[in-house]
């Protein structure tokens, strides 16, 4: 079994967030810790993750929304600490017109090939990323693509609780990383 780092993203994910719901009830989920969830820094953002990775007895896999997707690419470009894969949903897209400002520093996003094994879960009606825009950064990042259908954003306002659908999409794609 893997070690689950969560990565909320802008914000953090509050108590009825799915990522927050998973951590409540399977202990090997644990959540990386920023300076700021609200004034998002990229450097420090990196370095919290590259912190929680280090403390990981073995590769973990990354479990991260919106914000924390861009993160997962910059760190990943930066650090080359092992994780098993990652977990990718509601990719945002930065030069889309929601993208928040105070995230800018998360742009230019890099669009190579990430060097682990990853799965994008995207909507076809989230506000942050429209599904075209995701389809080109899952192929650049040499992910792999599920599209839900009509989910917004993918996080508590969606309406879909602990997103047991999620769950069962995490368990099958950890199921066949390298252990």
């Amino acid at each position: 079994m893997h070690d689950i780092i969560t990565l909320p993203g802008l914000g953090g994910s509050g108590d009825a967030h799915w990522q927050t719901l998973w951590e409540r009830r399977d202990e090997r989920f644990r959540r990386f810790q920023p300076a700021s969830w609200d004034r998002p820094d990229l450097d420090d953002w990196e370095q919290a993750l590259e912190q929680e990775v280090g403390r990981c007895t073995k590769p973990p896999v990354l479990v991260a929304h919106s914000l924390a997707c861009l993160l997962v690419a910059h760190w990943a470009a930066r650090y080359p600490s092992a994780i098993a894969g990652a977990f990718l949903v509601a990719v945002p897209d930065p030069d889309g017109a929601d993208f928040p400002a105070e995230a800018a520093a998360f742009k230019p996003v890099p669009d190579r090939a990430l060097r682990f094994p990853s799965l994008v879960i995207a909507s076809t009606d989230d506000p942050y990323g429209e599904i075209d825009v995701t389809r080109q950064r899952a192929r650049a990042w040499q992910s792999g693509l599920i599209v839900l259908g009509a989910r917004g954003h993918i996080n508590a306002s969606s309406g879909i609780g602990d997103w047991p659908q999620g769950r069962a999409l995490l368990d099958a794609f950890s199921a066949g990383l390298a252990r």
